[in-house]
């Protein structure tokens, strides 16, 4: 079966596939690991070029849509975010194992969008987004606090769920029970001192440093999903990155 590709005519022909395929990866026609049609079978459906295919699947895979599989073929990247706060913050036990935190909901309440929050999220003035209060902990002592924002429209059915049954990682939730998936995260790193509400969360001093890592993760289709603020004690921060 052939098919057109409707983007701008004005545009080169493989930003208008890679369009047309990053299209379909947001409506998940092709799910998250799974393998998308060999470059051979979209120069068929799409009647183009081998090297217009190859330009369109490049750029995709540059941007992180796609990934490739010597061997294996091309497949619709799902992001790992299970050990992202590594990078900032020492998460361990006394043996020095890495551990991912226990998630624990504090509050969850629907309510008219902050402004701050509106903006972050893209959403109209007056829109509702569903707040979660979280503490993470690690042999029940606080690590992080943290306050996470989303959309209502998109994520209305965690409003039917237990807080309990939540689990400690949140994003295969969403993706489980409201069927959004979070495909990037834009960060953003600061300092500042704690205030009275978020010192009696984590056990500090009032005044005591604490790293703020703000977080807007977005789906496939580049679109906010959620919007969340996670604190942390300075004395276990620490900033990691691979440099090649």
């Amino acid at each position: 079966m052939n098919y057109a590709i409707s983007h701008d005519q004005r545009l080169p022909l493989y930003q208008r596939l890679h369009d047309e395929l990053a299209a379909r990866i947001a409506d998940q026609h092709w799910r998250p690991g799974e393998a998308i049609p060999t470059e051979s079978e979209l120069v068929k459906q799409f009647e183009a070029s081998i090297g217009t295919v190859r330009k369109a699947i490049d750029m995709l895979v540059a941007e992180g849509m796609l990934e490739r599989f010597q061997g294996k073929g091309t497949f619709v990247r799902r992001a790992r975010f299970d050990s992202s706060l590594f990078r900032f913050f020492r998460f361990q036990n006394e043996a020095g194992e890495r551990r991912i935190p226990e998630g624990r909901i504090l509050r969850r309440e629907v309510m008219e969008a902050p402004t701050a929050v509106a903006a972050a999220l893209r959403l109209a003035p007056g829109a509702e987004v569903i707040h979660f209060s979280r503490l993470r902990l690690l042999d029940q002592k606080p690590l992080l606090a943290e306050s996470i924002w989303l959309p209502k429209e998109k994520f209305s059915a965690l409003l039917e769920i237990d807080t309990s049954e939540f689990g400690d990682l949140l994003y295969p939730l969403y993706e489980e029970r409201c069927g959004q998936i979070i495909a990037l995260a834009e960060e953003t790193l600061v300092a500042e001192a704690v205030n009275d509400l978020y010192a009696r969360l984590l056990q500090l001093q009032p005044g005591a440093p604490v790293i703020v890592v703000e977080r807007l993760a977005l789906g496939y289709d580049r679109q906010p999903l959620e919007w969340r603020r996670s604190r942390g004690p300075a004395d276990h921060f620490r900033y990691h990155v691979e440099i090649r």
